[in-house]
């Protein structure tokens, strides 16, 4: 049975041998045939290669008539929208010039000025802020938590109404400026709240909802803003108070929804899952 087995493998090996020895005799005696195959081969390369040049032009092509196409048609959708209204810019957390610039890309033409740009600073220095408020019922800020929304309500409302408190403390509020915190009749709101833990959270949570609510209290349209490749949306944080909100501010279309809400009209707009009311809402008559 061994010597069966032996010569049995014996001759497996001496076949494998075979087979391999004319298959490599084919390919090292004709060359012809593996040189016409890779010939082949990169006839098909140079023709895929060709054919997705010639789509990559024509897609750039369609992009550059469909920017110009925006850039006139611009004005004509959003001209005198807003005109004569003064509109601030507030940043939670941390600045963003992008942000800023795609904001007064919305307004050109609208008729809107951009009067005020604010960054909040957060975490919140509640105890710079009491110092700042001294001779008002919030100096004790830093001690009693209770607070802490009351405060940031009136703020809301200085920032649409202008008022002592929000000059009082805008040094120890603001991380950055500019502009006239005089009052608004819109406002743009951009959310970059970092991430915190424990208390420091509580009290952004608290501060950002009483803000908030008084930017609504008088009725003015606040809108939230982000754009398409933002890391984390806050579109639902918008939803939940009750804002409207625009989330591809990096295209035209984003923009002039914008302008539009700022308008008065209301609801989630944008390209993401979260954006209930279309790329832009009904166009005002």
């Amino acid at each position: 049975m061994l010597n069966f087995r032996y010569h049995a493998l014996s001759l497996v090996a001496v076949f494998l041998s075979l087979a391999i020895g004319l298959l490599l005799g084919v390919a090292i005696g004709d060359k012809g045939l593996v040189s016409s195959a890779e010939q082949d081969v990169r006839k098909s390369l140079r023709a895929d290669v060709r054919e997705a040049q010639a789509e990559r032009d024509d897609a750039r092509a369609r992009l550059q008539q469909r920017q110009q196409f925006e850039q006139e048609a611009y004005p004509g959708l959003v001209g005198g929208r807003l005109t004569g209204r003064r509109i601030a810019l507030i940043e939670l957390g941390g600045p963003s010039d992008r942000m800023w610039n795609l904001t007064k890309d919305a307004l050109q033409n609208s008729g809107a000025r951009l009067t005020s740009v604010s960054v909040v600073r957060e975490p919140l220095q509640l105890e710079e802020l009491a110092a700042a408020a001294r001779g008002t019922r919030y100096e004790r800020l830093a001690q009693e938590a209770s607070l802490l929304h009351p405060f940031a309500t009136r703020l809301g409302l200085q920032f649409t109404h202008g008022g002592r408190l929000l000059r009082l403390v805008r040094r120890d509020l603001l991380r950055q400026g500019s502009g006239a915190l005089t009052g608004a009749d819109g406002v743009v709101l951009v959310r970059n709240t970092p991430q915190l833990d424990g208390t420091a959270a509580d009290a952004v949570d608290t501060f950002e909802d009483g803000l908030v609510r008084g930017l609504r209290a008088n009725d003015l349209p606040v809108v939230g803003v982000e754009t398409t490749d933002a890391e984390s949306s806050q579109v639902a944080w918008f939803k939940d108070h009750e804002l409207s909100s625009v989330d591809d501010l990096d295209d035209p279309i984003g923009r002039a929804a914008l302008v539009f809400a700022l308008a008065g009209q209301r609801g989630s707009f944008g390209v993401k899952a979260t954006a209930d009311g279309g790329r832009l809402p009904p166009l005002l008559q």
